[in-house]
């Protein structure tokens, strides 16, 4: 299943450092050679100063107690760039462990400038050699240190770039440490100024919203309310033109939100579109399941790609995660996305026939036949499905439904408020654009 592994197109929009828990996911599936994975390990800690750790991976690689003279060279190198970042940094350190003098700064920025070099002697100077401080300690591998030391220097920081290159690291930190509320904040924070109006060029802005979804995708498929806010985020116009433009295959993970998803969505329809015009450029087994279930209406291939979907899941580093319960061990995505690919399957299958013989159903969601029916008739009792089991014949009748032709008006103009709304602000934008030229 390494054909579906999407780890080359994700790495080039990762920091290099959130390529690492990847890797070490690929390399516990073992989906390639494990020298192939610690060769791609010594490739991405080759710029950065993490050099113990490249050592070791070298020891591991190569079955030897010895390590290159460059990487003792460059070790010592680090030592030293580290002692005099440090010393550059200090006066502000002191300043911001001191916590009555942290007392006295307040919101404003400029106030604070001007009250530090004025009582303390700290100047422009040690507030960018706060940030040399804390981007070569994340460089090391040190991330709580830098998320903390980034969070102060952004609270001093006048240069927009600057604050927003320090948003990024303090972003990728808090991720790799698996603070998934502070990360979901930061990562709110940077959309908010990655969609302003005055954000650099709208190239950047293409490309830094292809960022931020690839790096939020740690966060949403682990944090509780995740799977929801991803179809938020991705969902959203400029997001989503932005995957077809760039990112096909995101697609991946806003298919797998959308069918583990117990609150369907209005949205739904339209991404079922989306999938169906991205066909030639991006598709795996899950946006295949999709297509074989909503476009084509093929039960069987349905069936065949919801076993293929069950590998990619248990393959791909952000929706193969298993949770340990003492000696047991499973992955909760996997289930959750099994139950409700067979409740679509059954629920398009029922749309479409009166009487369906229970064997073929059985068939069509890769049970038997007692699992089947017994899946079946919870679904019935559970849901609104009008529906039942004729136990002599083995089949299931569905009951007429006749569309009532006002929820169909009150369906179709739903969305009208929204679209019109969108028109509207695309209209302003584009006068707004012209006006400033």
């Amino acid at each position: 299943m390494a054909d579906y592994d999407l780890t080359p197109r994700m790495a080039p929009n990762l920091d290099r450092h959130l390529v690492f828990p990847l890797l070490e996911f690929l390399q516990e599936r073992q989906l390639y050679d494990d020298d192939h994975i610690l060769k791609a390990k010594i490739d991405l800690l080759n710029n950065t100063n993490m050099v113990d750790y490249a050592m070791d991976i070298h020891k591991s690689l190569y079955h030897t107690e010895d390590v290159p003279h460059d990487m003792v060279e460059r070790r010592a190198e680090v030592v030293a760039r580290l002692k005099s970042l440090e010393e550059g940094a200090a006066p502000l350190v002191a300043f911001l462990q001191n916590a009555a003098a942290v007392q006295e700064l307040r919101s404003d920025k400029q106030y604070n400038l001007q009250m530090l070099n004025d009582r303390y002697q700290i100047g422009p100077a040690q507030i960018e050699a706060l940030y040399q401080y804390a981007k070569f300690q994340f460089e090391c591998g040190n991330y709580s240190g830098a998320a903390d030391y980034l969070y102060q220097y952004r609270a001093l920081c006048t240069n927009s770039e600057r604050s927003l290159s320090a948003l990024w690291g303090k972003l990728a930190a808090e991720i790799l440490m698996q603070n998934w509320d502070i990360a979901l904040e930061e990562l709110n924070r940077l959309k908010e100024i990655i969609d302003s109006k005055n954000f650099a060029s709208p190239l950047n802005q293409v490309q830094s919203r292809i960022w931020l979804m690839h790096w939020s995708l740690f966060i949403f498929f682990n944090h509780d309310n995740g799977r929801t806010q991803i179809i938020d985020l991705f969902n959203q116009d400029k997001y989503l033109n932005a995957i077809q433009t760039s990112a096909p295959h995101l697609l991946r993970y806003l298919a797998t939100a959308f069918i583990v998803n117990k609150r369907r969505r209005p949205q739904f329809k339209d991404f079922i579109k989306v999938i169906q015009q991205e066909q030639h450029s991006y598709k795996d087994p899950i946006t295949e399941f999709l297509a074989c279930v909503y476009v084509n209406y093929d039960f069987d291939g349905a069936q065949k790609k919801m076993r293929e979907c069950e590998e990619v899941i248990l393959n791909d580093p952000f929706l193969g995660k298993r949770v340990e319960d003492s000696n047991f061990s499973t992955v909760p995505l996997r289930d959750e996305f099994l139950e409700n690919a067979r409740l679509f399957i059954f629920e398009t299958y029922c749309r479409i026939h009166q009487r369906i013989d229970m064997g073929v159903l059985a068939e069509k969601l890769n049970l038997n036949y007692e699992e089947a029916e017994r899946w079946i008739v919870n679904l019935i009792r559970s849901s609104k499905l009008d529906a039942k089991i004729d136990s002599h014949t083995g089949t299931v009748i569905m009951e007429p439904n006749h569309p009532n032709v006002y929820e169909q008006l009150i369906d179709h103009t739903k969305a009208l408020n929204g679209r019109t709304y969108k028109l509207v602000s695309q209209l302003l934008e584009h006068a707004q654009g012209q006006a400033a030229r």
